[in-house]
């Protein structure tokens, strides 16, 4: 089938792009002598996950529990939950995971600890945490040294919890003004970290794991530094409009969504139909990630979308407005496609113009 054929708004994933990112990011972990362990949090589908497996990745991220438990159910044996656990229920689900695959998941203050002691020790299992380490995103993440001597001191104490490293997420490098700036913020943000690390050797309990990583750093190549295990992106699969900026070309874009022209209703304005329930309304306006409106018209140089409704995307540009007509399908990258992939149920793979696999989008919807 063409994947003109299809009924839009639709989520396509163009095949040689996508391997070409997965290959080309696994050859770099491998360079670096590092282990790669893809963010499934982007596309939140098992099918794009075993891809990535199969290419040499260690195990997955993902960020809620959720997506841990359909990934568990599709047979991956090695998830780590990028991101705080709390709630007793949350808690006693990653237990039971951790009966059936290695889990661990992240932790950033001492307090919790003794109720994550508890939950696993009702079910007699062992809690395996990593630690996150604040690195600039001003996000979550220990900003103290004595405050992740305290969560050390915390799980010495709890024979149900085991400490398997740190991780860390150099978000703030979306915000960077040139490439030389990406850099300095993946040095300081690497150089950071480990020097957690050396403090969680000096008190006696050493990083098995030092996990570190965002897209627009390591789609740049930035050097990785000695102590570093193992890398964490997320983005890179299929790449979007604003990381497309951050590495000078949409040629790494492997992700559109194909929709409808449906009204010209001015001279100059043109209507699609997909609007925020399809694209969401995010931007990025500043920084290295910076991109153009709401979204980037793969086909049109310099077409972008002006506004966004629930249903509706607006163009204003008349050199388009007089290149399509009503019923044309047109693609479009979005800004940030980690959100985009969470509204969609189903997945296309496209070869050229032909539809070669269509695969569900398991993980959407998965927030708790």
């Amino acid at each position: 089938m063409n994947y003109r054929e299809l009924d839009t708004p639709a989520l396509l994933i163009d095949r040689e792009i996508l391997i070409n990112n997965l290959d080309s990011m696994q050859k770099y972990a491998d360079e670096n002598h590092v282990r790669l362990r893809p963010h499934t949090k982007t596309h939140k589908s098992p099918f794009l996950a075993d891809m990535q497996v199969s290419r040499g990745a260690l195990g997955i991220a993902a960020a809620k529990v959720g997506e841990a438990e359909v990934m568990a159910e599709n047979r991956f044996s090695d998830i780590f939950i990028a991101n705080e656990i709390v709630g007793k229920k949350k808690l006693e689900r990653v237990a039971s995971l951790s009966q059936k695959i290695q889990i661990s998941f992240g932790v950033d203050c001492a307090e919790y600890i003794p109720q994550i002691e508890q939950v696993f020790a009702e079910s007699n299992s062992t809690a395996n945490i990593l630690v996150e380490i604040e690195v600039g995103e001003n996000r979550s993440g220990v900003i103290h040294e004595e405050d992740f001597v305290s969560i050390l001191q915390a799980v010495s104490r709890q024979p149900h919890v085991e400490f398997r490293g740190i991780f860390s997420h150099d978000g703030n490098s979306y915000a960077a003004d040139n490439l030389e700036e990406c850099r300095k913020i993946a040095y300081e943000a690497q150089k950071r970290t480990l020097h957690f690390a050396e403090i969680a050797k000096q008190n006696h309990m050493p990083c098995q794991i030092v996990s570190y990583g965002a897209t627009p750093t390591l789609m740049n190549h930035v050097r990785i530094l000695e102590g570093i295990t193992e890398l964490r992106p997320g983005t890179y699969a299929l790449m979007d409009a604003s990381q497309a900026n951050a590495v000078g070309t949409l040629d790494f874009c492997a992700a559109t969504v194909l929709a409808t022209v449906i009204s010209k209703p001015t001279d100059e304005r043109t209507i699609l139909d997909v609007g925020a329930k399809g694209l969401t309304m995010q931007k990025r306006s500043s920084g290295i990630c910076s991109s153009p409106g709401m979204g980037t018209l793969i086909d049109f140089p310099n077409t972008y979308i002006d506004s966004m409704f629930d249903e509706h995307a607006i163009i204003y540009n008349r050199k388009f407005h007089d290149q399509v007509r009503i019923g044309d399908k047109v693609r479009i990258i979005p800004v940030h496609i980690c959100p985009v992939c969470n509204l969609f149920d189903t997945a296309y793979l496209i070869s050229g113009d032909e539809v070669v696999e269509e695969f569900p989008v398991s993980c959407r919807g998965k927030l708790q």
